[in-house]
């Protein structure tokens, strides 16, 4: 066997060793390619052509194995901290007015700084939108 051969296979090794930490199928794809490479390698002593090879299996397979990688990984099911923030009610603590820069919500108990796109009396009912740093967008609940 070829030395270029023992080479593309601890490549592959270590992409495989790789794609087991990170499971995002981006490496495992290096990982055909270079095994396609070791082959190449027995067949054809030219490293070009070995390079070729390797880059051409894992451009190909790149693409085609996000649809399968999209699918096998889940979202979160639950989310913690200012994730679940989004969505929640809350109460206007002190007016909102977003040309001044001030306001205050009470959201699950918490007091948090807020803005919002419009003025939004003290005492109105909220719904966070989304969190910008350590401020909570907010819109006027309409229920």
């Amino acid at each position: 066997m070829p030395t270029l051969f023992w080479i593309w296979l601890a490549a592959a090794f270590i992409f495989l060793i790789i794609e087991i930490a990170t499971p995002t199928l981006v490496f495992a794809c290096f990982v055909i390619g270079a095994v396609g490479s070791a082959v190449t390698s027995c067949l054809t002593p030219s490293y070009l052509v070995q390079i070729g090879v390797f880059a051409g299996i894992s451009i190909v397979l790149v693409p085609l194995t996000r649809p399968l990688a999209r699918r096998i990984t889940k979202e979160s099911p639950q989310k913690t901290n200012v994730d679940a923030m989004v969505d929640r009610p809350g109460l206007v603590v002190k007016t909102i007015n977003p040309a001044l820069d001030v306001g205050q919500v009470r959201v699950d108990g918490q007091v948090w700084q807020a803005t919002a796109d419009g003025v939004i009396d003290e005492g109105e009912k909220i719904k966070v939108v989304n969190v910008l740093g350590a401020r909570l967008h907010v819109i006027k609940d309409e229920q």
